[in-house]
């Protein structure tokens, strides 16, 4: 069973029979029908809005609950038939990204009027018919934004407060995609929000819809407009990479990081928007119309791994394993006990967590009045853009390609030998058109060559003659860490028990466990080199486990004893073998029955 933690308001939908309306501290969060393929499958993300909620698997497959179906208390299967990657859920809407690039939405009152009760393909009533693959989506209050993989953000819905970009008196709403913004690489926005930011290439950032409380971060100058009408750069933005912007109704969290400070103080929050009973992390009751610091001694000597903002309620995640909290608690979405509001962060007491030791793996996610917290790893799945995360590391980049405007774009030697059809010259050919090509553009095309991705068709269509279009992913990997590793003691991984050490090839433990794949892909904290201790295990049990890691299986010769089911039990969730196939708790089981 998958760790998710859940409390709030349980209603609208009910999520969780016989319970009571509230659920003011942590709980474990079990589906219905666990029997169900989707449901034993490792949850990728969670999005909940005020009258639904989804829950996406890592097999591309995802359930939601309605409002309408409290009264069968079982949530239903979203029937597309394309894998699912990202889901989305508003205030009235939901919106479903999928691997092929296209979006299905629908709206629970019809407040986007092209979108009824099921989920229809909104990204195929873009008019530009080469801006149809879509990268990314956000569901705002009445709207739902789209990111085409050609870079352009498109909105479709309300335009009351002119969340769209739009004057709001001449384009009340739109029933089809219309273009925003070009040569945008985010979108921000929020489940209640009916305000939207836009970050460009340049890392500029962009804000409109509404903004009675200053929630766009504008600025005292702009504090008497209650309505952006269009797309505003917004000025004074804090020092730093803007890492993500998550909005509630009547205000806004900004994540920031900064290479100049030290590893415990590079990211930091910024609020803007109202306090009152969103608390925004400060004492003051005031609005605050630009970004400004949310300071705490909670945040002293760790690093914030993750956050997510609600309707008017803030969760935050720390790799010390604390969950911080502030704003509303009128449904005891805080998780405090209670329903008194947090003006200030305050933190809250979890159950014991399966995966302490990895607290990177969880995720918050917010609703309305509701709050998750999850147990999310990097999955095969994900593996692409593992790949590009891992590569993007400097100490793997040796090959230097200069853009038309002489800026460097450094790329790993042994990805593209093998990405890279190697029966010509295909390098120098990739240089010819780098050097022709913005630095956007080149890192697309890096990006494609590492994923096999038509990020960008147009892009694409210049490069696919060079491609080995035939080198799976997979494989690469393979190749990489088995054939091409110039240190041969880089290639084993050292686990240590007791006197004796034991030497698992790293491409084995990747394959095999979530634990060493987080660890030998993390972009943060090379731990390669890392030797651990398992003595607590009986020398039996650690034998079962070197057995099963390399063939799938359990030697026949092998006793099995409750004891050593028990210390396998255990090892199962250290190692975080959870997701494998077959499983090894169900195989000793099953010998031990036999």
């Amino acid at each position: 069973m998958n760790d998710c933690l859940f409390f709030g308001e349980n209603e609208k939908p009910k999520l969780i029979k016989n319970k009571s309306y509230l659920i003011k501290k942590p709980i474990q969060f079990k589906f219905e029908n666990e029997n169900e393929n989707e449901n034993e499958k490792q949850i990728k993300q969670i999005s909940s809005g005020r009258y639904s909620t989804i829950f996406l698997f890592e097999n591309g497959k995802a359930i939601e609950y309605l409002n309408e179906n409290d009264s069968k208390q079982n949530p239903e299967k979203i029937q597309i038939d394309e894998n699912i990657q990202k889901v989305t859920v508003g205030y009235d809407n939901e919106a479903i990204l999928t691997k092929e690039g296209n979006v299905f939405a629908k709206g629970r009152k019809i407040l986007i009027q092209i979108i009824q009760n099921e989920f229809i393909n909104i990204s195929s009533l873009i008019e530009d018919k080469n801006d149809r693959i879509i990268q990314d989506i956000v569901s705002g209050y009445d709207s739902i934004y789209l990111l085409t993989s050609n870079q352009n953000v498109y909105g479709i819905g309300l335009n009351k407060f002119g969340q769209l970009g739009f004057d709001s008196k001449t384009l009340k709403e739109t029933k089809k995609p219309i273009l925003m913004m070009k040569n945008v690489s985010k979108i921000f926005s929020g489940n209640t929000s009916a305000h939207v930011f836009l970050l460009n290439s340049n890392q500029e950032l962009f804000g409109c819809g509404f903004n009675y409380f200053g929630q766009i971060g504008l600025g005292e100058s702009r504090k008497e407009e209650t309505e952006i009408q269009k797309l505003t750069k917004i000025q004074n933005i804090p020092k730093g990479k803007i890492i993500d912007i998550q909005s509630g109704y009547i205000f806004s969290i900004m994540l920031i990081e900064n290479e100049n400070e030290n590893e415990n103080t590079k990211r930091k929050l910024y609020s803007c928007g109202n306090h009152r009973r969103n608390g925004l992390g400060k004492k003051e009751y005031y609005n605050t119309y630009e970004f400004t610091e949310i300071k705490s001694s909670l945040f002293e000597n760790d690093i914030i791994i993750d956050f997510s903002v609600g309707n008017a309620h803030t969760l935050i995640l720390t790799s010390n394993s604390k969950l911080i909290v502030f704003g509303s608690n009128s449904d005891g979405q805080l998780g405090t006990g209670n329903t008194k509001d947090q003006l200030i962060p305050i933190q809250i007491e979890l159950p014991k967590l399966r995966f302490n030791e990895n607290i990177s793996n969880y995720h918050i996610s917010c609703g309305y009045y509701k709050s998750f917290l999850y147990y999310s790893p990097s999955s095969f799945s994900n593996i692409e853009e593992d790949l590009i995360k891992l590569f993007e590391r400097k100490e793997f980049c040796n090959i230097s390609f200069k853009t038309k405007n002489g800026e460097i774009i450094e790329a790993h030697k042994l990805i593209l030998k093998y990405r890279l059809k190697q029966n010509q010259n295909e390098i120098e050919k990739l240089q010819e058109i780098i050097s022709k090509k913005s630095i956007k553009e080149s890192n697309q095309i890096f990006e494609m060559i590492y994923s096999n991705k038509k990020i960008n068709p147009k892009l694409y269509s210049e490069i696919k003659e060079i491609i080995n279009l035939n080198e799976k992913i997979e494989e690469t990997i393979k190749r990489i860490y088995l054939n091409e590793n110039e240190n041969e003691n880089e290639k084993d991984f050292i686990i240590e028990r007791k006197e004796k050490q034991y030497k698992f090839p790293k491409l084995i433990l990747i394959m095999r466990s979530e634990l060493y794949r987080g660890m030998f892909l993390s972009v943060t904290n090379d731990k390669s080199n890392k030797v651990t201790d398992y003595s607590e295990l009986s020398n039996k049990s650690f034998q079962i486990f070197e057995y099963w890691i390399y063939s799938n299986q359990i030697k026949d010769d092998i006793q099995i004893t409750q004891e050593i089911i028990n210390e396998i039990k255990i090892g199962i969730d250290y190692f975080q073998l959870n997701q494998t196939y077959p499983n090894l708790f169900d195989l000793l089981i099953n010998k031990f029955n036999n």
